[in-house]
């Protein structure tokens, strides 16, 4: 008789974030992907729950990219007993090493700041986890060398297949006695930039796939025209242009984009700042892995050369004093945190400057909220008024729509048993499964939070 083979859905249900797949077999339990819910309250509130699992009873935990709504729970699972392996190609351990204590310190920030103003529940307010344990749980990463079979406790094996997306992400394919199920992660552009599309998935029995953009196209957008658009016409009225931007993907293309628009002259030569430590610590792994990207070293060198990188806390705080015209890149992409908040309070009243955001933006954060039309925004406890233009370019997704996931879909071998839509809002996922089942008679689903489907 085989032995049990399950999945449940323990993230990345009716949101983008909180991506955790619990897989038993026989006695072994694996998680792929551990991240971390983000945006509105009562998602954020999961990552406080009881776990669905002893967390000392996994085996291994294989993530398919370093993004926090992937990777960023690792710690807090770390502190509730797990000290098993990481597995994950070399790139991404890279990254989590800039990620996750990036991540630990600011719980350890917002718990300071609750502590302060006094508005949290608990007294004291405790971080998720800190730093120190995320520098711990950096401990227990084990590369994958891409091309590898990883063999897994009990005879599973796994493959993890380049997807695009960000540096180092991968699609994970699972095989236990004779069965299969294959992740697809976050997927990547057809026609990246700076990334290489995502490479063909083998045949699979079950399949998991990603709907961020279930339920819409990319516009066809000329994105380098639409930068320098926003730029000019700031730029004209004297005003400073702020970047949102995430700090692994995202800064580096933009940074590509304006390196490209300075040297054709499309834009005046105004100062590039880099204002975000964990974007500029990416920057540097994303220039020395020439192979995983579309870039050359010269590329990269032109880049470096004109980005001004901000490093202290001193100079963050005198570039936000800044009222000349400038560019400003900063963290995180969607304005829930970091640097890029002191620039957003100081920026956001004056309608001489522009807030160009970068992407999708999580329901729930501050991005949503200001590209919805809010007139005040409230920032460090106060608000602000919003007289800024405030902007989006959408077309900078790293994720592919539902046709550039469709037409990667069609280069797979045969015909998945069954197919579970994942990490998308309510109407994406459900948009998602109805693409596939219309396009490819797939039986297809979307499971809801903590459903368990048995692979059989």
């Amino acid at each position: 008789m085989q032995s049990p083979f399950q999945v449940q859905f323990i993230g990345a249900t009716g949101t983008v974030t909180g991506s955790k797949y619990l897989i038993k077999y026989d006695r072994y339990k694996i998680l792929i992907d551990c991240g971390l819910f983000q945006g509105i309250k009562n998602v954020r509130r999961r990552n406080w729950n009881e776990l669905p699992f002893p967390a000392d009873q996994v085996d291994a935990v294989l993530l398919t990219h370093a993004h926090i709504d992937h990777s960023g729970f690792l710690p807090a699972l770390m502190k509730r007993g797990f000290h098993g392996p990481v597995y994950s190609s070399e790139a991404t351990h890279a990254l989590c090493k800039v990620l996750l204590p990036d991540a630990g310190f600011l719980q350890e920030e917002d718990a300071r700041y609750a502590n302060k103003k006094k508005f949290s529940k608990h007294d004291p307010a405790e971080p998720l986890y800190t730093e120190e344990d995320a520098r711990k749980v950096l401990k227990q990463f084990k590369d994958v060398p891409q091309g590898e079979t990883l063999t897994l406790p009990g005879g599973m094996t796994a493959q993890f297949i380049p997807a695009g997306h960000i540096l180092g992400a991968t699609s994970i394919r699972l095989e236990f006695q004779g069965k299969s199920i294959t992740f697809t992660g976050d997927v990547g552009r057809s026609n990246d930039a700076i990334m290489y599309p995502p490479q063909p998935l083998p045949a699979t029995d079950y399949l998991v796939v990603e709907s961020t953009y279930g339920d819409r196209r990319h516009e066809e957008v000329d994105a380098e025209e639409a930068i320098a658009d926003v730029i000019n016409r700031t730029y004209k009225r004297g005003g400073i242009v702020l970047m949102p931007a995430f700090a692994v993907g995202r800064a580096q293309l933009v940074l590509h984009y304006l390196q490209r628009l300075r040297d054709q002259q499309r834009i005046p030569s105004l100062p590039v700042y880099l204002n975000s430590p964990m974007a500029i610590r990416a920057t540097s792994i994303f220039f020395s892995h020439h192979d995983l990207h579309k870039l050359t070293e010269d590329d990269c060198q032109r880049m470096d050369d004109m980005t001004i990188y901000v490093k202290t806390t001193e100079e963050s705080i005198a570039l936000v004093e800044k009222k000349t015209p400038a560019i400003i890149i900063s963290a995180s992409g969607m304005a829930s945190g970091g640097r890029v908040l002191h620039h957003l309070k100081a920026l956001i009243s004056d309608p001489r400057n522009s807030i160009l955001f970068l992407g999708y933006q999580a329901g729930g954060t501050r991005g949503d909220s200001l590209l919805k039309g809010a007139d005040h925004i409230k920032i460090h406890g106060q608000y602000c008024q919003v007289q800024a233009e405030i902007a989006n370019l959408q077309a900078l997704s790293s994720h592919g729509d539902y046709v550039e996931i469709s037409d990667w879909l069609k280069k797979m071998p045969g015909k998945p048993r069954k197919v579970f839509i994942t990490h998308g809002e309510t109407c994406a996922a459900d948009a998602m499964r109805r693409h596939l089942k219309d396009e490819f008679s797939w039986d297809v689903e979307v499971p809801e939070y903590l459903d368990i489907a048995l692979l059989d």
